[in-house]
């Protein structure tokens, strides 16, 4: 059987491939193109490489073009994380010597001798990795946009409070269109202490408000108009200056997180998943795409519940060493499903009786918020993969019978 590793570059890669002896039987080194691809799939071709009996590769990435054209047919390919081919780097040699043509031939062995130890990359369909794509910019866009809102907030907090006791009760206060409109006209506090009620309607009504325009007009007008410390006039002006320039870049990732949440909405749906997913308590669209993402839709990706659990990071890992022995949490985990997974969790307290009682069950029994959501988030994504599985709903009797039996 022939291994091949491929060891990635930005421009130029490295190819090796070893027999079942480790022998070198090829190396190339090709350039990151379609021409460098066709000689990749030419040289394999050469040594057995057929569509019944493809040879495997490992790479130490899982994306890019290289990686969509090796997956092509029923090839294999293994994503083998940087540090685990440094560590069987060492095994090689012990001066701590490097090169390109070296890690390729690493990597190749690895396959040759610890491939079952490995997982190839999920064989998920071209539906679901779109989702993928769409889901987790979703998600970047939105840690972009409450990152440049933090710094927003927090030089407004230096010299222009009244913009933040302005949008308090406002939901998404400093990324809302009105918002940003409001700081747009009015970029200093002496500036929107002038501001009329015409002014501000007009401002809300670029926003695209519709509803109670007069009234909150009225109110932005007495706050802006209020008793309120002032830097001085030349320090105001470059502050405001500052923050416009920092309104620009906030605007950016507003407009990209609400873009690529209409494309989640239109392509989730059609999942053949999404039912299922939609079915559980806490799961929307948006929560439900990007657990969907980060799990895929490949059925043989996972050997049982546990391995899901363990991916996700919701279940507890036992370190023990002679007489001593320790249950923590994971930290080594998929952190986009960890961070959906703790938002999944905190909106099924309300949707699932449940889901609630098992949460205060577990608080009672001395957990942290943090612990018990965890807990729920552990026994909520077994559920999900029994259900995956068994292409069945959720229901909630069959989730929770603990609560029926308490009431009885």
């Amino acid at each position: 059987m022939i291994y091949c590793g491929i060891d990635w570059a930005e421009k130029t890669h490295d190819v090796a491939l070893v027999d079942d002896t480790g022998a070198v039987v090829a190396k190339r080194h090709i350039t990151d193109d379609a021409t460098g691809y066709k000689l990749l799939l030419e040289l394999l071709a050469e040594h057995g490489d057929t569509e019944e009996a493809p040879i495997p590769v490992a790479i130490e990435t899982s994306r890019g073009l290289l990686v969509a054209i090796l997956r092509t047919g029923k090839r294999k390919v293994y994503a083998i994380n940087p540090m685990a081919a440094a560590r069987y780097r060492d095994r090689h040699s012990v001066s701590r010597k490097k090169s390109d043509p070296g890690d390729a031939l690493v990597l190749a062995n690895i396959l040759r001798t610890d491939m079952h130890a490995h997982r190839p990359l999920p064989d998920d369909s071209d539906l679901g990795r779109a989702i993928a794509v769409l889901a987790r910019a979703q998600q970047d866009s939105l840690w972009n946009r409450q990152q440049l809102a933090n710094q927003l907030r927090s030089l407004l907090r230096e010299y222009y409070p009244a913009v933040l006791e302005a949008v308090a009760t406002w939901t998404n206060g400093l990324c809302r269109p009105e918002t940003r409109e409001v700081l747009k006209t009015a970029p200093t506090p002496t500036w929107a202490a002038r501001l009329t009620r015409s002014q501000l309607q007009a401002a809300l009504k670029r926003a695209g408000r519709k509803r109670g325009i007069e009234a909150e007009a009225d109110r932005l007008r007495d706050i802006f108009r209020g008793d309120w410390a002032h830097q001085p006039p030349l320090v105001e002006e470059a502050l405001g200056k500052q923050m416009l320039a920092l309104l620009v870049q906030l605007e950016a990732p507003c407009t990209a997180a609400d873009q690529l949440a209409e494309a989640v909405e239109e392509a989730f749906p059609r999942h053949p998943d999404a039912e299922i997913l939609l079915s559980f308590p806490g799961l929307g669209t948006q929560l439900g795409a990007r657990i969907l993402a980060e799990i895929g839709d490949d059925r043989t990706r996972f050997a049982d519940a546990r391995g899901l659990k363990a991916y996700a990071g919701s279940s507890p890992v036992t370190r023990a060493s002679g007489k001593k022995s320790s249950i923590t949490r994971r930290w080594v985990k998929n952190d986009r499903l960890n961070h959906a997974g703790y938002l999944w969790a905190f909106s099924s307290l309300r949707a699932s009786a449940g889901a609630n009682d098992h949460y205060r069950r577990r608080r009672e029994q001395g957990d942290w918020h943090a612990a018990a959501q965890r807990n729920l988030f552990n026994r909520m994504i077994g559920q999900l993969y029994h259900c995956l599985q068994h292409r069945a709903l959720f229901d909630e009797q069959t989730a929770f019978p603990d609560r029926l039996a308490v009431a009885a």
